[in-house]
């Protein structure tokens, strides 16, 4: 976590405004990306019988009532976080262990949707932002997933970190707007992906836990408050050390190869 830290002060010393931008851009995908994560939980838990989130405000909008601080400093620093979590009440679903299945993978689902949505929106944008010299080969080559795929190819990692001009001998007249919009959705795409496989560890408190705990073990996977407690803080020390970082970004590379390459027949 401190080498990203220190690392977000060479760039900003380096490239004030640049960076700056990319905090912007970082910012409001990590507000619509959490915030959605957790208004998703308590909106089914509401609709399978339990109005606890809706009575205490949690199916809003407004930032203040979702942001973890810590979770929102990792969502930042180590591209992996969490808000704070949707409080329900099990025993107001109508049917116990169907809907608390369903209340845990709804956070993620949410993210799995926004994630394809904006694979799907990087790819449309091709067509506007390319020349068609770059489109016909890319096609002809079946290389269209090379202008999406932001984890092993340099030109959408170019559009990612704001390098537009190692694009702008391709592009085409009055494009430029399309490149910032791309980039905010190259942004949301590995986030939301990011937060979705996140999520999916079994450790409490993320939704992995919970959908473990109901689906295999029926329930019997319950711990103590003190357990739990103890738990959450190492697997904090564990995140904050960054020794997650390597297999994180391994497997939502892969994921996000797997879809470019689905996504790119819109290019």
């Amino acid at each position: 976590m401190f080498s990203s830290i220190t690392q977000w002060i060479q760039d900003l010393q380096a490239n004030p405004s640049g960076t700056l931008i990319t905090l912007a851009y970082t910012a409001v995908c990590i507000l619509f990306s959490l915030i959605l994560h957790e208004c998703a939980h308590g909106w089914v838990a509401w609709k399978c019988g339990d109005p606890t989130a809706k009575m205490l405000g949690r199916l809003t909008l407004n930032p203040l009532k979702h942001l973890d601080p810590v979770g929102t400093i990792c969502m930042v620093f180590l591209h992996v976080g969490w808000a704070k979590p949707v409080p329900i009440n099990p025993r107001n679903f109508r049917h116990y262990r169907r809907d608390y299945i369903l209340v845990s993978l709804s956070g993620i689902a949410v993210n799995l949707l926004i994630f394809l949505i904006s694979m799907a929106a990087s790819a449309l944008l091709c067509r506007v932002i390319y020349n068609s010299y770059v489109i016909d080969y890319v096609r002809e080559s079946k290389l269209q997933n090379n202008l999406i795929d932001i984890y092993h190819m340099w030109l959408p990692n170019a559009v990612y970190a704001g390098e537009f001009t190692a694009v702008a001998g391709n592009l085409n007249r009055g494009s430029e707007w399309a490149l910032y919009v791309q980039r905010l959705f190259f942004m949301l795409a590995q986030m939301n992906l990011g937060l979705a496989i996140f999520n999916l560890i079994p450790v409490p408190p993320l939704d992995g836990y919970r959908f473990l705990d109901m689906f295999v073990f029926k329930g019997k996977l319950a711990m103590d408050q003190r357990t739990m407690y103890f738990i959450q803080i190492g697997f904090l020390i564990v995140c904050m050390t960054g020794v997650l970082s390597g297999l994180l970004t391994t497997v939502n590379g892969a994921v996000y190869g797997f879809f470019s390459n689905i996504m790119g027949a819109l290019v």
